[in-house]
């Protein structure tokens, strides 16, 4: 999957990226939701058992360096690092804001895999301080469908343009 910020154009039918798109659209109301009300230990169950999850920066990617701040391989690594953010708060309480636009579908492949863009921002509020954009970027994935017809993650790459990052990045993005 390409993680630069090059244009790719979208290798689908019009038709069929508006329904994939509203599909996504609705994966990401569901993610983010999880995430911004604080529900972190359901976070794994967006993705795969298999699933490769992680930031990296924008200059890394661009370099083609896989150093990232967070990786995780496997649902299982994901669950153990949401059941530790969940459990063993370390940090001021705060609240998150992600948003999602631009979602953009790039390819469907014969086997039902979709490849998808999107931009997203990540706002932080913490309890006794001011509103901040904590990160913004853009999520490289590769959806597939479970037995359920619900699609899930199996890769997420999300690339931050940020370049001065707060030390307290732990929560999912």
């Amino acid at each position: 999957m390409k993680t630069d910020y090059s244009y790719t154009p979208s290798r689908i039918d019009p038709a069929q990226s508006q329904l994939l798109r509203a599909q996504i659209n609705e994966f990401h109301a569901e993610y983010c939701a999880v995430l911004d009300t604080g529900d972190v230990e359901l976070w794994p169950e967006f993705f795969t058992d298999d699933a490769l999850y992680r930031i990296t920066s924008r200059e890394n990617a661009e370099l083609n360096l896989p150093v990232g701040l967070v990786y995780a391989e496997g649902r299982d690594m994901m669950h153990d690092r949401a059941v530790a953010i969940a459990r063993t708060q370390m940090f001021a309480p705060r609240h998150t804001l992600h948003l999602v636009t631009n979602v953009r579908i790039i390819d469907e492949t014969d086997s039902g895999e979709i490849e998808a863009q999107a931009n997203f921002l990540l706002v932080q509020t913490l309890i006794e301080g001011p509103s901040t954009v904590h990160l913004a970027g853009r999520y490289y994935d590769r959806f597939v469908r479970a037995q359920n017809h619900r699609l899930l993650l199996k890769e997420r790459q999300v690339i931050h343009d940020t370049a001065i990052l707060a030390n307290d990045l732990v929560y999912p993005v």
